[in-house]
């Protein structure tokens, strides 16, 4: 089940002279929290670094470094049950794991305004998350086409193998 596939990825978003441009990372960050946000920081832009990573058919987190902040956001909090990218977060949250009783609902955790200042308030990420008839990919695409960077990273993606 936490096997890496060919549904995983890491997609690095940066600004660079006012275009917003797109990145495929490697795929064992899609594992690594840590290892995300280092890689989030070597990136310079203008506006800080978003990172956009797919796992599976089962979740996605969005990251976003700004300077010294860090803002994470996991679109399922039972993903932490299976998942050691997903434990990091809520490690990372300062979250506990769900108890067994407590995994009935697929409920988003983290910064729910990571994107407010780009155009994605809290209800609208929480209702892109919360789409149970979308998988991670294409939420992370919803958010990318609203965030106003859909086409890079549409590109990004489509190098992946």
């Amino acid at each position: 089940m936490t096997d890496l596939d060919a549904t995983d990825f890491a997609v690095v978003v940066y600004r660079e002279d006012d275009c917003w441009e797109a990145e495929v990372l490697p795929v064992a960050l899609t594992r690594d929290l840590a290892g995300l946000i280092h890689a989030l920081r070597q990136q310079p832009s203008i506006g800080g670094t978003i990172g956009l990573v797919a796992v599976g058919d089962d979740f996605f987190v969005a990251i976003r470094v700004l300077g010294d902040e860090v803002m994470v956001f996991l679109s399922d909090v039972t993903a932490s049950v299976d998942w050691p990218l997903a434990g990091q977060v809520l490690d990372h949250l300062d979250i506990p794991i769900p108890e067994d009783e407590e995994l009935d609902q697929v409920l988003p955790v983290g910064d729910m305004s990571i994107f407010a200042d780009l155009g994605l308030d809290e209800m609208e990420l929480g209702a892109i998350s919360g789409d149970l008839d979308l998988y991670p990919d294409e939420m992370l695409l919803s958010i990318s086409e609203r965030l106003g960077f859909g086409p890079p990273f549409e590109r990004a993606l489509d190098t992946i193998g």
